[in-house]
Parts: structure tokens; sequence; C-alpha cells
């Protein structure tokens, strides 16, 4: 009892929660760059601004590429351009920082290679105080109008897509019952769990 006692007072919620609101969602040169973005959009586009990757991308034949998730998980692309009429994905804008050697950062480079195999423009943009928007026009006209790759191969493609978690809306994750009445019984399982105990039936 008295050990029941004591896990309860670790998990205890403190009166006053240590969160604060920031002062700002977007740095001094998000907030440019958002501007800018605005004003090429018009009534074309919609802006959308720090997307998980999560919300855009999803793993074809998930329970093979396991190794994958980590890589989209609580990451995300600085701006998103939605068609104003369906929302649809059409061309995502990163801030990227190129080094000396011209080589792109770990981070950038992956986005560049996870937008190119899912046959998404992306334009990188190079941080600055003020933008042009008759550049950045071009700069993403020039990236729409790019044919894309081959699609890839039917085999790739899953049959049905993986679940969303109905509780927190992560990806999940193919899981095996290991006790109870279920024991053995596949089901899926929320990519966050323990955390978020979202579940589906497989």
């Amino acid at each position: 009892m008295a050990e029941s006692s004591v896990a309860r007072e670790r998990v205890r919620v403190p009166a006053v929660m240590p969160f604060r609101r920031r002062e700002s969602f977007l740095s001094t040169v998000e907030a440019a760059l958002f501007r800018c973005l605005r004003e090429v959009a018009g009534a074309r586009y919609v802006v959308l601004a720090k997307v998980g990757l999560n919300d855009v991308f999803y793993i074809a034949r998930p329970n093979e590429h396991v190794h994958y998730f980590n890589r989209l998980f609580r990451k995300s692309i600085d701006f998103l351009l939605c068609s104003a009429e369906s929302l649809t994905p059409a061309v995502g804008v990163q801030l990227v920082r190129v080094g000396r050697d011209g080589i792109l950062r770990g981070a950038d480079q992956f986005l560049q290679d996870l937008f190119e195999a899912a046959n998404l423009p992306l334009v990188a943009v190079p941080p600055a105080e003020h933008y042009a928007d008759v550049e950045l026009a071009r700069q993403i006209e020039t990236a729409l109008s790019r044919p894309a790759r081959a699609a890839a191969d039917a085999s790739d493609v899953p049959m049905d897509a993986i679940p969303m978690c109905p509780v927190c809306g992560k990806m999940m994750v193919l899981r095996i019952q290991k006790g109870g009445r279920a024991k053995g019984r596949l089901y899926y399982g929320c990519i966050d769990n323990p955390a978020c105990p979202g579940r589906v039936a497989a």
C-alpha cells in the first residue's frame, strides 16, 4: 500500500504547471519568409507553418521499414503550400543553411530526398531579413514545373495504408498482444506508446 502511495506521489501534477507561452510562434527570419510566401500564394495556395512530416507522408509497408519511423517522428517542414480548394500539399519551403563546402546538413539532405521520393516539390531558401516576392515566386514555379520522377512500383504501395492513432493522430505500428485473452493477436499501437494508449484492431 505504501509503495503504491509513493508511485502516485511521483506522478502527481504540480499545482502550478511549468508551461509558458512563447512570445512569438515564428523567428524573425521565419516571419519574413512567411509574409513573402503569403504574397506569392495569393488565393491559389494556403500557407501552413511548421507542419509535421508525419502529417504529410506515410511509410509504405511500415512493418518492414520500422527503422524509418524516427526519420519522420517529431520532425517538421518550415512551410507547406497547399491548394486553397483541396488543401492538397503542393510544394514545401525549407530554410536551409549551406556550408562553405556547398554541402547540405544531414537533416536538410534528408528533406530533399524525402520530398523527391514522394514526388512533392521542395524549395530550399537561405535565411535572410527580407525576401523578394518575384524571386521567391520564380523559385516556386520552377519547382512546380519540374517533371515528376517515375511513380513507385505498385509492389511498394501497401494495399491499405497504416491507420493513424485515433487518440493523438500520430503513426501507428503493428504489434503483437503479449498477454491476456488476446495473447498473440495482432493490433496497431501508437508509435508514441506508452505515452499514448491509442490502439486499433489489425
